[in-house]
């Protein structure tokens, strides 16, 4: 345990904190209600400890000192009050008061942080983070930095064995305590251990106009400098030169103009921003709020692509789906391949089906119809028949063929409005000549074949029957054998004959049973391709 140096000086900064207590600035711990204390880090001027505190579920952390003098308490008090100025800002660990000063054993109080210094937390996590987690520690770390310099307050001993990462948020460990106390001590050895992130005109031995060997004093812009460092250190998930001595040879070469290497497939912008800030000459160094106007800036234009590539990827999927919806049967054939698909693609059902609701605009009017299938079908949802009319209708009136096609199934089968057998075949009619849909030119055949809100004509569904055959539709297959006339014409052209030489060599029972008897019989030379298709919109005015 420390204990305080009795002087008059230590006293006065003692009395200080004592008085704080007393006025209820500062919280005061006994000591004794601290339980689990577990030692987790020290350093050259003391160590820091981990321990729960009565029944409070979390746990704090107590950094103590190795030797309690004038110094120490002096520089204590300033970072107290330092504490108290920034206290609002989410990446500075918390202060949350002292403990032991009755029995001369003093700790300061302090949030603790679950994932140990930025240096550990980038070697356990480096190869899980994406661009965009580097990118945020980055620029969370950027953020503080500039926050302090606002506040008038430097930081001088930026590094990563001093900066915490609790719950992925980057932590200030202290406000430069560590630093002063150095400093104030007149204690250099520990600088060893932080020369890469050390501005290098503090290696450059300067003399005033009287010859006198003059220290440079660390400043904003030497945050700035160790500020650069460590971002390059965030995209490399090491400290700089980490196979190298921390030695004065090494400070030498960083005095010269040596820096690390950029790692491959950094951002050239994000490379440009430390770059600039490790830059020799301070002056030339931009200041904090500059480097996070410009790390923002680059935070935002990584974000639009990434944005922009995941509603690209949405697009792609959403087109997929609704294409391969086009060769299925309506209902339970619909909704297992939607869910295979997703399946096989790795996504959710909830995922697409967020998207779909966030993205329901004119540029891609197929998100308008796989909305309505979800509808529909009750993916994510329940069913709502009436909800998927009114989408698939909206998908028609963009003139979306396959929103065009499921509005005449629903007026067809009376989903979500009354049976309307002709304004179904209109629909169907209209579908079927925007595009080779499968699902329409059987819709349309039946409709033809059945006389469904049209005159019956079976010439017109072989006819699109046909359509539909030729695309590798094997129920279209099956009807066109059950339609086809049994007359005496043998007209027969190569293509005919190779379409059901391959019908026989897939095996399928039906049309092998029946191929000998129907080989020749195909072509009606009466129907003709377009004939009978208007362009009749008025089902889609309603």
């Amino acid at each position: 345990m420390q204990t305080i140096n009795n002087t008059d000086d230590s006293n006065e900064w003692t009395n200080w904190i004592e008085e704080a207590i007393y006025n209820k600035l500062i919280k005061y711990f006994d000591f004794k209600h601290f339980n689990n204390v577990q030692e987790i880090g020290s350093g050259s001027f003391g160590k820091v400890f981990r321990a729960n505190w009565k029944n409070f579920s979390g746990r704090f952390a107590l950094k103590s000192f190795y030797n309690l003098n004038k110094v120490t308490i002096k520089e204590i008090v300033h970072e107290i009050q330092l504490q108290h100025q920034v206290d609002f800002h989410e990446n500075i660990i918390r202060f949350y008061g002292v403990a032991g000063i009755d029995s001369k054993d003093f700790y300061l109080v302090m949030e603790c942080a679950d994932s140990s210094t930025l240096r550990n937390y980038l070697k356990e996590n480096f190869e899980n983070l994406t661009w965009n987690d580097k990118l945020n520690l980055a620029f969370q770390l950027v953020h503080v930095i500039s926050c302090l310099h606002n506040e008038g307050i430097v930081h001088r001993d930026l590094n990563s064995n001093n900066i915490l990462v609790h719950q992925n948020t980057i932590k200030l460990a202290d406000l430069g305590l560590s630093k002063r106390i150095t400093e104030a001590s007149n204690f250099r050895s520990k600088l060893s251990g932080m020369i890469p992130y050390i501005d290098p005109k503090s290696f450059i031995r300067q003399r005033d106009e009287h010859n006198q060997i003059e220290m440079y004093l660390s400043n904003e812009k030497s945050d700035v400098y160790s500020v650069g460092v460590l971002l390059w250190e965030i995209t490399s998930g090491h400290p700089p030169f980490k196979n190298e001595p921390y030695d004065i040879g090494l400070a030498v070469e960083i005095s010269m103009g040596r820096r690390e290497i950029p790692v491959f497939e950094t951002s050239k912008n994000y490379v440009k921003i430390y770059t600039d800030c490790w830059n020799s000459e301070p002056d030339d160094r931009p200041n904090m709020n500059e480097v996070a106007k410009k790390l923002k800036s680059l935070k935002d234009q990584i974000l639009d692509e990434v944005i922009s590539s995941e509603k690209n990827k949405f697009i792609m999927v959403v087109n997929e789906i609704v294409d391969l919806l086009t060769k299925k049967k309506k209902g339970y054939e619909e909704k297992l391949s939607i869910i295979d698909y997703l399946n096989n693609n790795k996504i959710t059902s909830q995922e697409i089906y967020n998207w779909l609701l966030n993205n329901q605009n004119n540029s891609n009017s197929n998100s308008i119809v796989l909305l309505g299938e979800f509808n529909y079908l009750g993916i994510e949802t329940n069913i709502n028949e009436q909800k998927a009319l009114e989408l698939y209708r909206n998908a028609a009136h963009l003139e979306n063929m396959f929103g065009i096609n499921n509005l005449g199934y629903c007026y067809q089968h009376g989903i979500g409005t009354k049976i309307n057998k002709k304004r179904a075949f209109t629909l169907y009619e209209k579908a079927a000549g925007l595009g080779n849909i499968i699902t329409a030119q059987n819709n349309l055949a039946f409709m033809y074949e059945n006389g469904e809100g049209i005159v019956k004509n079976i010439d017109q569904a072989i006819y699109w029957y046909k359509k539909s055959a030729e695309q590798g539709d094997q129920d279209a297959r099956n009807k066109l054998e059950e339609l086809f006339p049994n007359d005496e014409s043998f007209e027969e052209t190569d293509r005919k004959r190779r379409y059901y030489d391959e019908n026989v060599q897939k095996n399928n029972k039906k049309s092998k049973k029946r191929h000998h008897h129907y080989k020749a019989i195909f072509t009606n030379s009466s129907i003709k391709s377009g004939e009978g298709i208007k362009d009749n919109d008025d089902s889609l005015n309603d």
